[in-house]
């Protein structure tokens, strides 16, 4: 039995959107880093007795991309990448949870562009708050890289130089805030 983080206590967590954010980097030509976000909908932390009986869900809306760029998101929802009209919904669900030190690995199944694949989404407690409006508040962040082919998410363009202009290394970053149930 793991114990629970100093100041987490149990119960029932909602993700809230507004105050949470889902972004990734990945290479463009070789040289740069683009950097976008995809908007968290929906999501579920379940503070059991300790870690091995506490679970996450999450969902995020794959139309919701923002690189700051209306032509490139229009790309990465389009059938060459995402296909967001298809599947406009990516998702994570817990499978365990166990203690790294201080930090966390979430072990879970991670759904983009339809396909599901194993993740180790290394987490870490950021503490507990009571917001002005009485919310009992948590907080998470955590990064994970992924590879975009895994998830066939293989379009890509020949460089005259060498290389793609788009890389397979994908960085993603979560900031959560959530706020326990009554």
């Amino acid at each position: 039995m793991t114990a629970l983080p100093a100041g987490l206590t149990t119960g029932t967590y909602a993700i809230d959107p507004s105050h949470s954010t889902a972004s990734f980097t990945v290479r463009h030509a070789g040289i740069a880093k683009v950097r976008g976000s995809i908007a968290i909908t929906a999501g579920t932390i379940t503070v059991g007795d300790d870690l091995e009986s506490s679970s996450v869900t999450a969902e995020l809306d794959a139309a919701s991309v923002n690189t700051g760029d209306a032509n490139r998101d229009g790309h990465l929802v389009s059938a060459d990448f995402w296909h967001a009209e298809e599947r406009p919904t990516w998702s994570f669900t817990s499978t365990s949870i166990k203690s790294d030190g201080e930090d966390h690995i979430i072990l879970g199944d991670l759904t983009i562009n339809g396909v599901t694949q194993q993740v180790e989404l290394p987490t870490e407690f950021a503490g507990t708050a009571k917001d002005p409006f009485g919310n009992d508040r948590a907080g998470f962040e955590a990064e994970l890289e992924i590879k975009r082919a895994d998830f066939g998410l293989t379009w890509n363009a020949a460089l005259e130089t060498g290389g793609f202009l788009v890389g397979d290394k994908v960085k993603i970053a979560l900031d959560i805030s959530a706020i326990k149930q009554a």
